[in-house]
């Protein structure tokens, strides 16, 4: 039983699990106390109280919660961009809509991918919602490149791993008539120069992007039950760092600060709603790389915001 482990025992396993090699006894020492301290809060999350979520010991164990946020998230949250700003919306007068929806068992959600330590969670976003929709339109299921984003695309806010927003990502899909794939233009978690030839090859396209309307959980469900979405949430907490499985309800705010993918959602067994999250984390992290997170709530702007900033690409 791992709990019979002593603390560094427990470390020990877990840097082997993960990898992990520090490069002196010093770091080492630091990366153990922060690592005693998340796993002492996992502990006691998961024993006490009745969540319905648990947390782990995943990649990110030894790391703070501010360190982690500084090098996992990079959604920019423009301020100058309205947020009453409208397209049109597709799928505004859909009534009709299956109690629960996964892209993934469609066909239409490729691997979960690793953004690394740079602040692309917008280019993940955008390419998880245009594989998405090329596989709705084409029938083929594509892995599209991200770097490719990273390195090429400077509209609007976008700026590699510095960060940046969805719909600027679907922008330069369209202005650039096209996105490569992943196995000819593959991530590299660092900026890089834009590689002219690759960009002038094109995988996969896309005619424009809507916006999903903004504070409406419905809207939301309207639009994923009809193709992956790309969301942004508030994605700064310690329990959402350190998730690991089950319906996450919280906590958080709605200082957007993370650009994901809603592939799915449905209700569990005893009755609680929630949204299938794509993250960009890696497999290791939640559950197999997705998050469930609870929809319906009470605040409009949906679970650590969800319903507030949301768009698609169209075919």
């Amino acid at each position: 039983m791992l709990s019979d482990l002593s603390m560094s025992e427990k470390h020990e396993m877990w840097m082997v699990r993960y990898g992990r090699v520090y490069k002196d006894d010093t770091e080492k020492e630091m990366r153990f106390k922060i690592f005693k301290d998340n796993m002492e809060f996992i502990e006691s999350f998961n024993s006490g109280g009745n969540h319905p979520y648990k947390v782990g010991a995943n990649a990110f164990a030894d790391q703070t919660n501010e360190e982690f946020k500084a090098a996992r998230n990079g959604y920019k949250f423009s301020t100058n961009k309205k947020l009453d700003q409208t397209t049109p919306f597709r799928y505004e007068n859909v009534t009709v809509v299956p109690p629960s929806m996964d892209w993934r068992k469609k066909g239409a959600v490729t691997q979960v991918k690793d953004q690394g330590q740079c602040g692309s969670c917008w280019a993940f976003s955008t390419i998880a919602a245009t594989e998405g929709i090329t596989q709705l339109s084409t029938g083929k299921l594509i892995s599209l490149s991200e770097q490719e984003l990273v390195d090429c695309d400077r509209s609007g806010e976008d700026e590699g791993c510095e960060g940046g927003e969805m719909e600027d990502g679907f922008e330069f899909i369209i202005k650039n008539k096209g996105i490569n794939t992943e196995a000819a233009y593959p991530y590299q978690a660092a900026d890089g120069t834009c590689n002219t030839k690759e960009e002038a090859i094109y995988a996969a396209k896309i005619s424009g992007y809507e916006k999903v309307p903004a504070n409406s959980e419905k809207a939301l469900l309207q639009a994923v039950a009809n193709q992956p979405i790309s969301v942004s949430i508030d994605a700064s907490g310690y329990a959402f760092q350190l998730y690991s499985s089950g319906i996450f309800t919280g906590d958080c705010g709605t200082d957007l600060d993370h650009g994901v993918t809603a592939v799915g959602y449905g209700v569990t067994d005893d009755g609680m709603k929630y949204w299938l999250v794509k993250n960009s984390w890696g497999a290791s992290w939640g559950d197999g790389g997705y998050i469930m997170m609870q929809r319906d709530v009470s605040a409009k702007q949906g679970l650590c915001g969800i319903a507030m900033d949301s768009s698609y690409p169209t075919a």
